[in-house]
């Protein structure tokens, strides 16, 4: 497959036009400050998984209206009496959730604890979930997927309710023992990748402890470029539901604008390391670098330093991306953030 997108040296520069919403910051305050009105209730229960080497727990928390959400938390079971542990929060992939319980334990193989956070009304590709999405909107007219639930207004609209399970999902993991929440690592590839950099956004100024942030081919960033060209993946659902709904693409753009990542990831603070592939026709390369590009600007003090942030670029995949190369490259990447 060709290039589908700018050249490698037009990228490195590419910066997004989609202009933030006046009222972003006072929506997602409004947005946090309601699902914190709900206790976090934070339940962990360990589950026998067969693995001598990993115990895990089945654990739930309040997220977005006070919703139950499912996860994994995985621990090496090496570890010492009162030893603490750096975590690393996963977020899944479009369509996926979190899986069996023996089905992904590789950040806690390499020591670390690991929190795979279910995605709420998906696991129906690909990996398997286990939390519905019980919101009113998620029965509204839309296109297969959940790229156009409750498109009709900002306040309904699916990603305000996963991009607040994210974040409160980094609260749950503090809560836990044995979690430094010193040492909080958010990570995802593709719509995981995009709940890593809106939860690092959030969390810059309301959560202290995200150590790092670790974004694969990252989706929802630099929307409006996205819906215009990539050829496959979710993308595609808004386009289709809008040739069938002529009358609200305003509206629907209004919308996506609260949910850009490139917004979230101008807020963000914590060191980032992003991957991009640059035969990705889902996730097209510029939005990956609209979104790197931006990453900590709006923090970045007079005459100081600017946040500290690498992308790693991989010429011949799609969105595949980096795979086990890209792993080894993170692990190597947090044990000198981390442990060096």
């Amino acid at each position: 497959m060709p290039l589908v997108d700018l050249p490698l040296d037009q990228l490195q520069n590419y910066t997004s036009s989609t202009q933030e919403p006046a009222d972003f910051d006072d929506f997602w305050e409004k947005t946090l400050a309601e699902a914190r009105s709900h206790a976090l209730d934070v339940t962990c229960l360990p589950v026998e998984n067969m693995l001598p080497l990993i115990d895990s727990f089945d654990v739930s928390f309040a997220g977005y209206g006070g919703d139950r959400i499912r996860a994994w938390l995985h621990l090496p079971a090496s570890r010492r009496p009162g030893e603490t542990l750096p975590a690393i929060v996963q977020y899944i992939g479009y369509s996926g959730g979190r899986g069996l319980v023996q089905q992904d334990t590789t950040w806690a193989q390499a020591g670390y604890a690991q929190f795979i956070m279910d995605t709420r009304g998906q696991g129906y590709g690909g990996i398997s979930g286990a939390t519905p999405d019980p919101h009113p909107s998620a029965g509204e007219v839309g296109y297969p997927g959940v790229m156009t639930r409750g498109l009709s207004s900002r306040e309904d609209y699916y990603y305000r309710r996963l991009y607040t399970d994210a974040f409160r999902a980094v609260e749950a993991v503090q809560s836990l023992a044995p979690i430094d929440e010193e040492a909080i690592v958010l990570a995802g590839i593709s719509q995981g990748g995009a709940l890593a950099i809106a939860t690092a956004g959030l969390a810059a100024t309301r959560l202290r402890g995200i150590r790092a942030v670790l974004t694969d081919v990252p989706f929802m960033q630099d929307l409006p470029r996205n819906i215009d060209l990539a050829q496959n993946g979710p993308y595609p659902e808004i386009s289709r539901f809008l040739s069938r709904h002529r009358d609200r693409q305003a509206q629907a753009y209004e919308v996506l604008d609260y949910f850009d990542g490139v917004h979230f990831s101008r807020r963000a603070t914590a060191p980032a390391l992003y991957s991009v592939a640059l035969r990705d026709d889902v996730c097209l390369p510029s939005t990956v670098f609209a979104s790197y590009n931006a990453y900590g600007t709006s923090h970045v003090p007079s005459g100081g330093a600017a946040t500290t942030k690498s992308i790693e670029v991989y010429p011949f995949n799609g969105h595949e991306g980096g795979q086990e190369h890209h792993w080894v490259r993170q692990l190597t990447y947090l044990a000198a953030l981390l442990r060096g």
